[in-house]
């Protein structure tokens, strides 16, 4: 008997899957792939996807690849968790970064070193090191990065260049980030509040918890075991304190109110000069014709600091294709799949050489910058930390 907690809940399980094997690719295999979102959505990355699937299958005659999608937001990981304990979890899975830590601490998952240090055809080099070590525990591995993206800070240089403001360069500060705020946000005479902010400040976690490490601070602390301390401490509590005033003060951001005035997302309507944001984007950004620029985030440490959010792929501890799934991961992760996958521009591919690819011109700084991050990126908490959600 064993027990798995599932998002504050305690499943027992009595007995378990049945023992491991690993099948020879043949006849009428299916190799199962969990992944989020909903399977009535289609999209231009999901048909390549589905084509890079196709392209496995191929090369692997007999073999179907079944992806199974779990739509809902929140519902992917406890649904998992419950495949786990009923014996019925698929061959391999889309790992979040900021949900691996429960299936990590929990077995769910199968240690990758063993494979990865007797197959001859990987080469850990091959992927960044610092996103691969996400879900690494010591000397194990639990996923192969697919993709990534670090959030940055990006500038709108149309709006820079109109106010006359140089554009932001690593290395600034907080005096640094407020000033560009204050000199490219505009008030028409008479009016009450901004038409155009500094800055697009967003009330959700992702786009403001960095802004307390820049600052020295932290939700927890560096065992992920308390908040008290640290969530409360000086260094957060100032950094809290700095971008209430960015709105209430200043008002070089604007509030809840003000956003949905200006239409919502402040930055990509062209409304805002600066924003907090992943990689992801930039497909948004070029697709509204918006000239932007993106840099690390102001720090009063004197160190450059963000957090990375990443996917990864993991194989079931239970799968009985254990072959078979690391064939699949290989692939998938490969730089020729890679280079078709991240075509798009979603997000920053985990194989070295795919992201060089796409930052092979010197003068796209944009990459370049994200990809200067990766060096000083941490991860998030979730991945760590059971339960954390971001």
């Amino acid at each position: 008997m064993r027990s798995l907690p599932i998002l504050g809940f305690v499943v027992v399980v009595i007995g378990g899957p049945t023992a491991c094997r690993d099948d020879t690719p043949g006849s009428g295999i299916v190799l199962r792939v969990s992944d989020w979102g909903s399977p009535a959505v289609e999209s231009a990355f999901m048909t390549v996807e589905r084509e890079l699937q196709e392209g496995f299958e191929r090369r692997h005659p007999g073999v179907r690849v079944r992806k199974e999608q779990i739509p809902g937001p929140g519902q992917y990981a406890p649904k998992l968790c419950m495949m786990h304990v009923a014996g019925s979890a698929p061959d391999v899975m889309h790992l979040d970064a900021s949900s691996a830590a429960i299936f990590i601490d929990n077995g769910v998952l199968l240690d990758l070193a063993p494979l990865m240090k007797n197959d001859p055809t990987f080469d850990r080099s091959h992927y960044f090191e610092n996103v691969l070590d996400i879900t690494r525990r010591g000397d194990a591995f639990y996923s192969v990065p697919l993709d990534f993206t670090p959030m940055m800070m990006y500038y709108n240089r149309r709006l820079f260049d109109r106010a006359g403001v140089p554009y932001p360069k690593d290395g600034w500060s907080w005096d640094d980030f407020l000033a560009a705020c204050k000199a490219t946000t505009i008030v028409p005479a008479g009016a009450r509040q901004p038409t155009q902010y500094g800055y697009n400040f967003e009330n959700v976690m992702p786009f403001w918890m960095p802004w307390l490490w820049t600052n020295g601070g932290d939700v927890l602390d560096p065992t992920g075991t308390r908040a008290s301390g640290f969530f409360d401490g000086p260094a957060s509590v100032e950094a809290m304190r700095f971008l209430t005033e960015l709105m209430v003060t200043h008002h070089v951001a604007p509030t809840l109110a003000e956003r949905a005035a200006l239409g919502g997302d402040a930055f990509l309507n062209g409304k805002a000069a600066m924003d907090l944001k992943g990689h992801w984007m930039l497909i948004d950004y070029r697709a509204r014709g918006l000239d932007v620029g993106a840099v690390s985030l102001p720090s009063r440490t004197g160190r450059p600091v963000t957090v990375i959010y990443a996917t990864g792929l993991a194989i079931s501890r239970h799968t009985r294709h254990r072959e078979l799934a690391w064939e699949y991961v290989k692939y998938m992760t490969s730089a020729a799949v890679q280079i078709k996958r991240v075509a798009s521009g979603l997000a920053i591919s985990g194989n070295r050489q795919a992201a060089a690819h796409y930052a092979a011109d010197p003068a796209d700084d944009v990459e370049h910058a994200f990809l200067r991050a990766v060096d000083y990126a941490r991860p998030p908490w979730g991945s760590r930390v059971e339960n954390y959600p971001y």
